[in-house]
C-alpha cells in the first residue's frame, strides 16, 4: 500500500464530492461570463483568417502586375507573386489558428 492509498492521505468522499462540485461551478461561472461572445468570436476568427489570406494575395498580385508593366519579361510575375501571397497568407492564417487553439487549451 503506497502513501497515496493510505487511509490518512486519501480524501474522504465528502471532500472529493466538494472538489468536483467546485470545479463544475467554476466552469459554469466562466462560461456565463462569456455568454453571447461565441458567435462574435467565430465571426471574428473567420474575418481574421480571411484577411490574413486575402491581403498578401492581393498585395502580391498588384506588385506582380506592376513589375510586369514596368519590366516586361517572359515570366508572369503577377502569377508568381499571387502564388507567393497565397502561401504567405496561408502560413499567417495557420499561425493565428494555432495561437487561438493554444489559448483555448490553456483555458481548459
Amino acid at each position: 500500500m503506497s502513501e497515496k492509498d493510505s487511509p490518512e492521505k486519501r480524501p474522504s468522499a465528502r471532500e472529493e464530492f466538494s472538489r468536483r462540485v467546485s470545479r463544475k461551478e467554476a466552469r459554469k461561472l466562466k462560461v456565463r461570463g462569456r455568454k453571447g461572445q461565441e458567435a462574435w468570436f467565430g465571426l471574428g476568427m473567420f474575418g481574421l483568417i480571411g484577411w490574413s489570406l486575402a491581403l498578401p494575395a492581393v498585395a502580391g498580385t498588384f506588385l506582380g502586375a506592376w513589375i510586369d508593366r514596368t519590366w516586361p519579361s517572359r515570366y508572369s510575375w503577377t502569377l508568381t507573386f499571387l502564388l507567393g501571397g497565397v502561401i504567405l497568407g496561408a502560413l499567417n492564417a495557420w499561425h493565428w489558428v494555432g495561437q487561438e487553439r493554444k489559448k483555448i487549451e490553456k483555458d481548459r
